[in-house]
């Protein structure tokens, strides 16, 4: 048997809390009876399937309370990215359908599951796909978007926060501009539900998505808001779960742990906006300070109160991370889709970075376990890290 030395084993720090999150110990505790004791396929009639469709109907009351919205108008599915194919290719088939809508608004800044299905939507349907200019802080602004705005327009979709560079988007400007225009406004709020007002009435929002696994609940469930009067064609066929726009049996379990997750973080919002928001300005106050050649991604004020990116001219953004790995800390690139491509996202380079920058990229996000003792860690050892990468 091979003896492991405890004094050379290193110490792991978590700090990509956006790309996923840890599973509360309240939520876990309220999935777990779903799973053996009440397992009731909630289609059915008998006694087992009410109780099973009692939960779901409880989950999407939770979840239809903190969007102020009525639970008739949220629709569960299996993660943030289908809750965003569903809206994107749902609404635009159905208005091209109804109205020979082709023309589609897409800000460039927005998480694959959204630019990958719009440009699908171009390349295999026929679909005008617009990009909305953005500023160097990677926002749109509400004037470019009522500017653009066709008779012709499909859908709008504005990321809520940007899950690479943390920014902020001015969502209630841009729905109201919207809804002025009788257009349909989504926005992908997965990197959102952890921190903001989710209020979609005040957000001007006719389509939300959001994904439990960013707010502590598990990984492979989410939800679509989808506004009453919205009309969008079902992109998953079969039976008629959730009032016929997403078919499949439905994972109860895991609804319930995604309607207790986000219920915790909606009532706790404020509290933990307040104990993650220190610790980002720590990061990047040192970073910038301290490491030459470095640049903070995103806006610097209007960004989530967790998240901290950065770029480094001259150094290799996937070296960076495995150097980091190695020295025990657990940080990302950007978004996790993209950890291991030797390309600048598309959304570094839609700020404008040149490339040598944008491939030295580097996201820290903290969460509800980070403390301050990491934090000063990690800011001791990063600036040496980043001088002997500069010099191979």
């Amino acid at each position: 048997m091979i003896e492991i030395d405890p004094q050379k084993l290193v110490k792991k720090t978590y700090l990509d809390y956006a790309a996923t999150t840890p599973v509360d110990s309240r939520v876990l505790e309220a999935m777990l009876p779903y799973f053996q004791q009440s397992f009731g396929n909630p289609s059915s009639v008998h006694t087992y399937g009410q109780k099973a469709e009692a939960a779901l109907e409880e989950a999407r009351e939770v979840v239809a309370r903190h969007l102020n919205c009525i639970p008739e108008e949220v629709i569960f599915t299996s993660c943030g990215s289908e809750s965003d194919n569903l809206a994107i290719r749902g609404v635009s088939f159905a208005a091209l359908q109804q109205r020979g809508a082709r023309h589609l608004l897409v800000s460039p800044v927005e998480h694959p599951a959204v630019a990958k299905t719009a440009r699908q939507l171009a390349n295999y349907y026929g679909f005008d796909v617009e990009w909305l200019p953005v500023d160097e802080f990677g926002r749109v602004n509400p004037n470019e978007v009522a500017k653009r705005l066709r008779s012709n327009t499909a859908l709008v979709s504005v990321i809520y926060a940007n899950n690479e560079i943390g920014t902020v988007n001015p969502i209630a400007q841009i729905g109201s501009i919207c809804r002025n225009h009788g257009i349909p406004f989504h926005t992908d709020a997965v990197q959102a539900g952890a921190y903001l007002s989710m209020d979609v009435a005040e957000l001007n929002v006719d389509l939300m998505s959001i994904g439990a696994h960013k707010f502590y609940g598990p990984k492979g469930v989410g939800a679509l808001y989808v506004r009453k009067g919205i009309t969008l064609l079902p992109s998953q066929t079969g039976g008629e779960q959730e009032f016929g726009l997403r078919a499949g049996t439905h994972n109860i379990p895991y609804i319930v742990g995604l309607a207790k997750a986000f219920d915790i973080a909606q009532v706790e919002k404020e509290e933990r906006s307040d104990r993650v928001l220190p610790l980002r300005i720590q990061l990047i106050g040192r970073i910038l300070e301290e490491i030459p050649y470095s640049q903070l991604t995103g806006h610097p004020v209007q960004r989530l109160p967790n998240h901290a990116s950065f770029v480094f001219k001259g150094v290799d953004g996937n070296a960076l991370l495995m150097a980091l790995d190695v020295a025990g800390y657990a940080c990302s690139s950007g978004s996790a889709c993209k950890t291991g491509d030797p390309e600048p996202s598309d959304v570094l380079m839609a700020l404008g970075l040149p490339r040598e920058w944008a491939l030295g990229s580097l996201r820290v996000t903290v969460g509800n376990q980070t403390t301050a003792d990491e934090i000063k860690a990690f800011l001791d050892i990063l600036p040496e890290i980043i001088a002997r990468m500069r010099k191979i």
